[in-house]
């Protein structure tokens, strides 16, 4: 962070380039006026950047232009302004000397201002630029949507042996943040992409200040936080009390659906439903038990947190678990072979389903991780106001990177597993229906269209038993992909619980028949593995 002195020195260079830019307003002179300079460069079929660097240094300065300064300096000095307050360069001597060139004269033109990101058109990406060892590249969006420029001299400034400092305020809670520069390819079409090559990033938690061995067209690329207020908050909440209630009933009854089949015709597969229904029913029992016990006690942070916290993470792990081992079940039966033996196949299914989550969590208890965690809401009419849970202490230093590791790391994974499981699942119904078909689907008569619906509800119901709602949170950087992930993973007990009638009904239906050739999906749905 740049010291004090420096900073009022900062404030003076910039209210002294103001009052010149004021002055020279009165100007009448002939030429083009420095907020037209942009404008008339992009006309250009050609690089515009060029241009731009050339308009600065002798445009008019007309109009109120707070976001410009152009001075001149002397070379052997170094020097500290900013186009705005929220934009400040300090320049070493060393980079002025190297941009005067040749020169006698022992002042620099320095010039500094801001334009708008989406003038900056990105290159597409393609395998010429590792060939032509092209600086490297790196995408995201720019903090603000502006651009800081600065340029000095008439002679380029490559590899400074100080850096130049470019301080980048931000009155937003900012995660990450990276310092980059534009660089315009060759192809001399204007395009180009940002680079962090040659800079370096810090963050202070109010500003980014940049490091960079050269001058340019400077930004700050971040992946900002998706704010939601207070009453978006509200509504997730009891959006997530319904969902989980609902699910807590609907499970229990899910319960007891799996285990009259399992007396009435013994299946592995059942068993491993009835297990990541189980596993599902702790975790919304859990879940509310975590969230009534903030609301009675707000204040309290003893034991009781951490062990609904602890309990809370346990039930979630144990659900991935088994929703994987889902997976797995499936990927044994259609792919490896059916009706393949196992010895004790549930036993040691129980032991990776609830060992691992097990295993898990007390090593995060031992490490003090569990209490109670605090999220910022942002309102204007509540200012401090938070959401609270049992669950991971957000003092914990390393919260993030067990949050990271163990709900975000470890879903991403099943999901990706079990939707290229569910993949092979389409393609097996497609390829078997295709054959039993003669050909192909083309005559789409009643018969064949009833069991096109059953294979389709077959393939919705395996993606909920297979949790690939779950991946919902890749679109959860909005504010609809949100309220999508919310209301659909609260309600999974439900679609589980519908699964389990579907199944249920199947079962009744495979008793009262005698039919030798089931379809894909009842064969799907049926076949387990022998004891």
């Amino acid at each position: 962070m740049l010291n004090t002195r420096l900073t009022h020195h900062s404030e003076k260079m910039w209210i002294t380039a103001v009052i010149v830019a004021l002055i020279c307003c009165s100007e009448t002179q002939a030429g083009v006026s420095c907020d037209a300079a942009l404008g008339e460069c992009k006309q250009r079929s050609t690089s515009w950047i060029s241009c731009y660097e050339e308009k600065i240094e002798i445009c008019q300065m007309r109009g109120r232009l707070f976001s410009f300064i152009r001075m001149m300096v002397n070379s052997s000095q170094e020097v500290e302004a900013g186009p705005n307050p929220w934009y400040q360069v300090r320049i070493p001597s060393s980079a002025l000397q190297n941009s005067r060139g040749k020169a006698l004269d022992n002042e620099v033109l320095v010039v500094m201002t801001v334009i708008e990101s989406s003038h900056f058109k990105l290159t597409n990406r393609s395998s010429r630029a590792t060939r032509l060892k092209l600086p490297p590249r790196k995408d995201g969006t720019v903090m603000g949507g502006f651009v800081l420029v600065v340029k000095t001299g008439n002679q380029p400034v490559r590899n400074l042996p100080q850096p130049v400092r470019l301080t980048f305020k931000h009155d937003k809670q900012m995660n990450n943040g990276t310092c980059v520069y534009w660089f315009e390819v060759p192809s001399g079409d204007g395009t180009g992409y940002w680079s962090t090559d040659g800079c370096e990033t810090e963050n202070t938690g109010t500003e980014f200040i940049c490091s960079c061995n050269h001058l340019s067209f400077f930004a700050v690329l971040v992946n900002p936080e998706l704010s939601v207020d207070e009453k978006s908050a509200d509504t997730f909440t009891y959006i997530n009390y319904i969902g989980s209630a609902l699910s807590f009933i609907f499970t229990t009854i899910s319960l007891v659906i799996y285990a009259c089949l399992q007396r009435r015709r013994p299946e592995k597969a059942v068993g491993v439903h009835m297990q990541l229904t189980g596993a599902l029913l702790l975790l919304h029992f859990s879940y509310l038990l975590s969230c009534l016990w903030v609301w009675l006690n707000p204040e309290d942070e003893g034991w009781v947190c951490r062990g609904l916290g602890f309990f809370l993470h346990w039930s979630l792990l144990a659900t991935f678990t088994w929703t994987a081992l889902e997976g797995f079940h499936l990927y044994l039966l259609l792919v490896r072979v059916f009706n393949i033996y196992v010895r004790k196949y549930l036993l040691k299914l129980s032991l990776v389903g609830w060992g691992l989550p097990t295993l898990t969590v007390l090593v995060c208890a031992i490490s003090s991780v569990y209490g109670k965690f605090k999220l910022k809401t942002s309102d204007e009419n509540i200012p401090n106001s938070t959401v609270q849970i049992c669950w991971m202490s957000s003092d914990f230093k390393h919260q993030l990177v067990v949050s990271y590791i163990t709900t975000m790391a470890l879903p991403c994974l099943v999901v990706l597993c079990n939707s290229c499981m569910l993949g092979v699942v389409i393609f097996k119904l497609w390829g078997m229906r295709r054959s039993s078909e003669g050909g192909g689907w083309h005559k789409m008569n009643g018969e064949k269209s009833s069991r096109l619906w059953k294979d389709c509800t077959t393939v919705l119901g395996l993606s909920w038993l297979l949790g690939l709602s779950w991946g919902l949170a890749g679109i959860s950087f909005f504010m609809l992909g949100i309220y999508m992930f919310t209301i659909l993973n609260s309600l999974q007990g439900v679609f589980v619980f519908l699964w389990s009638v579907a199944l249920s009904c199947k079962s009744r239906s495979d008793d009262s028949s005698s039919s030798k050739d089931p379809s894909t999906s009842q064969k799907m749905i049926t076949t387990s593995f022998n004891n």
